[in-house]
């Protein structure tokens, strides 16, 4: 555990010593606000202006969570600094959940100053506390998974261009399962549909303020399985 609090700690202070990750959440900001304005149909109901919120941040929040998570182990590898880590008594497993922790902590930290927006949208109509929170938990969990999967691709190369079109791959792989399961015939569509990243478990639920375990459960089982490939990826490395 403290090896893990080590690399949380140098990592997200990193971050927050960073130009680059300040502007990164000012292009955030910027983007959430922008897409909102765009691609939010306007509504006399502000429960449907916050679902448009959710919906069109969503698409932000992927994005930004493959940005923050593709370089942060091909980085290490690329400068040599890994290979330090690697050889010292720190296991993989804290390099990756360290790592982790640090570019999740950032992203909820964008999330937070993000939500204003809502806030402005509870003063104009009946929005609940409870509907923004469930909103919010969805893109907090929804960019975890993201974040995992950058985790994971940046584990597998030093090269953080490719890390970075591995993890967009898999990432818009993954939300488009759904559309691929409407061609697919019983029993891989409920497969499909149920492995999808976005449309069942963000869209038809967290988006519209509805709590569902199974999404919750979903998100941290995607949590776990990517950041598990990515420390099996690392120990695998590790003895070549």
């Amino acid at each position: 555990m403290r090896a893990i609090y080590m690399i949380f700690r140098r990592e997200f202070a990193a971050y927050l010593r960073s130009i680059m990750g300040w502007i990164v959440v000012g292009v955030a900001l910027l983007a959430m606000g922008i897409t909102f304005q765009a691609f939010g149909y306007k509504s006399a109901l502000a429960s449907e202006m916050l679902q448009q919120f959710f919906w069109s941040s969503s698409g932000v929040v992927m994005i930004i969570s493959v940005i923050l998570s593709f370089r942060v182990i091909a980085e290490e590898r690329q400068s040599g600094s890994l290979m330090l880590l690697s050889t010292s008594p720190v296991r993989e497993h804290a390099i990756v959940i360290g790592k982790f922790l640090a570019t999740l902590a950032f992203l909820t930290l964008i999330l937070v100053l993000s939500a204003y927006i809502p806030l402005l949208i509870k003063g104009q109509g009946k929005i609940t506390g409870t509907q923004i929170f469930v909103g919010y938990l969805g893109l907090w969990l929804l960019g975890g998974a993201c974040l995992a999967v950058g985790v994971f691709a940046s584990s597998l190369t030093r090269e953080m261009v490719i890390a970075a079109v591995v993890a967009a791959i898999i990432v818009g792989g993954m939300v488009l399962l759904y559309k691929l399961s409407l061609v697919l015939d019983p029993p891989l569509r409920a497969v499909f549909a149920e492995l999808d990243l976005w449309w069942i478990h963000f869209q038809n639920g967290f988006m519209r303020g509805i709590f569902n375990l199974k999404d919750l459960v979903y998100y941290l089982a995607m949590i776990y399985f990517f950041l598990l490939l990515a420390v099996k990826t690392l120990e695998a490395k590790r003895w070549q």
